[in-house]
């Protein structure tokens, strides 16, 4: 079995790899909203006792407000969507799963961890047959997408998992969620709060299935499972559409810069979402080295040698430190 996946953000190990790289490092290797939503001081309770249950679920309400869901029941509070991604497999255990890919690779290592048969698949097409499929929309690192409506009319698995970490910020977020199409027989669908709202520390993350496995779901993660910091910021920020709306029309603009910047620096742009842009050409890992070297981390991919992937940069420095990066590398 290989070794675990590797994931962007791993700052004291690039300061390790990089040593004499300027400070501080500009961090683009994540796909997490550089535009952080704007906590108040959360009460000290929220920090000293436990959350009651009442306040869970009124979490969770906001939740179903927030994605479109016809019943509260529907969404489930966890701490971060990745405890989700590697309970679901032991949860619901399965011979074999089917995994749209290439893809983020913590879903297949967890159903391997399982004891499940990982199959990779092109597209949602292939799932048909399998015990169990997975995959995400859009997709990471490449930001292919499905519409929900080919989804639910396509023929599924018994059980598949759909992430949809990245698709609240996108344009065309409501023609691809499965959320508000719920509930759906075996159609489980993750959705994460931290990339959104900029806050991925906070770890928070939800499961919105059909009452029975939302509730096994829930049962499986016990009380107290999310912090009491995580509830009442959730509660906060979930309920607020103008700072949604917001962040998408934004964030829109400035990914199609990304583009741009990338583009004249003589990358081919490719694909993407409203948080990340992916990026190819011949010398990638040549090129994630010397942005190293320059206090820039992106992110590579040893199984896509020709691909990067850049976060969207979170202030005017970051921007200019970026292009003059690519300017002086790319010479």
């Amino acid at each position: 079995m290989s070794g675990p996946p590797t994931h962007g953000g791993r700052l004291l190990l690039a300061r390790r790899r990089f040593p004499g790289a300027p400070e501080p490092f500009l961090d683009l290797s994540t796909g997490i909203n550089p535009h952080a939503y704007a906590l108040p001081a959360l009460p000290d309770a929220a920090f000293t006792r436990l959350p009651e249950p009442e306040e869970i679920a009124a979490l969770e309400a906001a939740a179903a407000h927030a994605y479109g869901l016809a019943d509260p029941a529907m969404a489930v509070a966890a701490p971060g969507t990745q405890a989700l991604i590697q309970l679901l497999p032991r949860l619901f255990p399965q011979p074999e799963v089917a995994v749209v890919g290439p893809t983020y690779a913590e879903h297949a290592q967890a159903w391997r961890l399982a004891g499940a048969r990982v199959r990779a698949v092109g597209s949602p097409d292939d799932l048909a047959g399998a015990p169990a499929g997975v995959l995400c929309n859009p997709n990471n690192p490449d930001g292919r997408r499905w519409p929900a409506e080919a989804l639910r009319q396509a023929a599924r698995p018994p059980l598949l998992v759909v992430d949809e970490a990245f698709v609240d910020l996108e344009p065309d977020g409501a023609r691809l969620s499965l959320a508000p199409l719920l509930p759906l027989p075996g159609v489980i669908v993750l959705r994460s709060f931290g990339k959104t709202f900029g806050l991925a520390g906070l770890r928070l993350g939800f499961a919105l299935a059909a009452p029975p496995q939302a509730a096994a779901i829930r049962a499986a993660l016990g009380p107290w499972a999310v912090s009491g910091p995580a509830v009442a910021a959730g509660r906060l920020a979930l309920a607020d559409d103008a700072w949604l709306a917001a962040a998408r029309r934004s964030l829109a603009q400035e990914a199609a810069a990304l583009d741009g910047v990338l583009a004249a620096a003589g990358l081919t742009p490719a694909g993407g979402t409203a948080l990340f842009r992916g990026a190819t050409c011949p010398d990638a890992p040549l090129l994630a080295d010397r942005l190293g070297q320059a206090g820039i981390l992106v992110r590579s991919f040893p199984d896509q040698p020709d691909r990067l992937r850049f976060g969207i940069p979170g202030s005017p420095e970051a921007w200019s430190r970026l292009r003059a990066a690519l300017g002086h590398v790319r010479q």
